[in-house]
């Protein structure tokens, strides 16, 4: 019976000693998880809500408000001369929505993307809050 507790107590322990991270799965996790959530406030802005989740708090944060205008594409006909139009100009309303997971001790755990525009293959989130 004291062979299973101590067992059972060192495989707890052992248990207790791992961290499962995933490794960082973009530019976003990769630059702020393990970083003091106040520094991400800080340089982006409070939250815009908060709730409590076990020991953790998950906060909702909007920003990044930018609109982008794109000029209208025309067919090529050489000479500098253009043809037939192929996409309208257009404005882009771009932001992003993120839900950053904090421990007790205000560092981030995990930061998730909910509202992105990808431009171009990239992610204006992850422009934005990869930026020095």
């Amino acid at each position: 019976m004291n062979f299973r507790v101590i067992t059972m107590a060192g495989l707890a322990l052992a248990l207790a000693g791992c961290t499962t991270t995933g490794g960082a799965k973009g530019p976003i996790e990769a630059r702020w998880n393990g970083q003091p959530a106040g520094a991400f406030f800080a340089k982006f802005g409070p939250p815009a809500g908060d709730t409590e989740a076990g020991g953790s708090t998950l906060y909702t944060w909007r920003g990044g408000y930018k609109s982008r205008a794109v000029p209208a594409v025309y067919e090529d006909l050489g000479d500098g001369k253009k043809g037939k139009l192929l996409k309208s100009a257009r404005t882009e309303y771009l932001r992003c929505e993120v839900q950053l997971t904090v421990s007790p001790d205000y560092t981030i755990r995990s930061i998730r993307t909910v509202v992105d525009r990808q431009t171009d293959g990239r992610s204006y989130c992850a422009e934005f809050l990869t930026a020095e």
